[in-house]
């Protein structure tokens, strides 16, 4: 696992990885803009709709308080669905540069089927969100239960999709165990909750995943 890490830096290196990185950080970070200013207004337009607006600096606040709280639970959501316009492009880059043989036998997944995986992976992240969001509260109250369960639920999501990834391309050989696709979860998620990190996580884990299975450990 470390050296499939350390191999998905090096990438960072290749000219094709990096203009990928650039493309998905620029598109993060204007997506979550949208989406912030959006919420913003959403959110005056319903306070102003239930007479609470009249304390300009309380519902100021309190639209912040929820438009940050939302940017950094959607952050996920947005980067991976972003990556996974580019997954295709980062995956021929690793394959091209370091295992030619199963980039032979890969076939790329039509641009359709590309969509289709992206939105199935969107509405899984939000509907097990959800679903965990009344586990999250109750466990506010253990001080760091929420933090850890939300970082098992995403986790299971994130190896879930990376593992798509791979399957799409080079079928049941891009295929991982649960512990291993649960570690690279993990490594992604907890990577996405450090700034500045997180906008690297998405290309990272897509590259250390390609090493993880090409290497022969993904069904340790």
């Amino acid at each position: 696992m470390i050296q499939a890490l350390m191999l998905s830096f090096q990438s960072l290196s290749d000219r094709r990885i990096f203009a990928v990185l650039v493309k998905v950080i620029l598109l993060t970070i204007v997506s979550i803009l949208i989406l912030g200013v959006g919420l913003w207004f959403a959110l005056q337009g319903l306070f102003g709709w239930f007479n609470v607006n009249d304390d300009s600096l309380w519902s100021g606040l309190l639209s912040g308080a929820i438009t940050v709280l939302s940017g950094f639970l959607l952050f996920r959501v947005v980067a991976v669905a972003i990556t996974w316009v580019f997954a295709d492009d980062i995956i021929d880059a690793v394959e091209d540069r370091h295992y030619p043989r199963q980039a032979a036998f890969g076939k790329r997944p039509s641009l359709g089927a590309g969509v289709q995986l992206a939105m199935r992976s969107i509405m899984r992240v939000l509907g097990y969100n959800l679903l965990a969001l009344p586990l999250y509260v109750l466990l506010l109250f253990t001080g760091f239960g929420t933090a850890i369960a939300f970082l098992l639920i995403n986790a299971l999501l994130l190896g879930r999709d990376l593992e798509d990834m791979l399957i799409a391309r080079h079928g049941a050989k891009g295929a991982m165990n649960k512990l291993p696709r649960l570690m690279l979860g993990l490594m992604g998620t907890a990577g996405m909750l450090v700034p500045l990190v997180n906008l690297l996580v998405p290309i990272l884990a897509t590259a250390t995943a390609v090493h993880w299975v090409h290497s022969g450990n993904s069904n340790l």
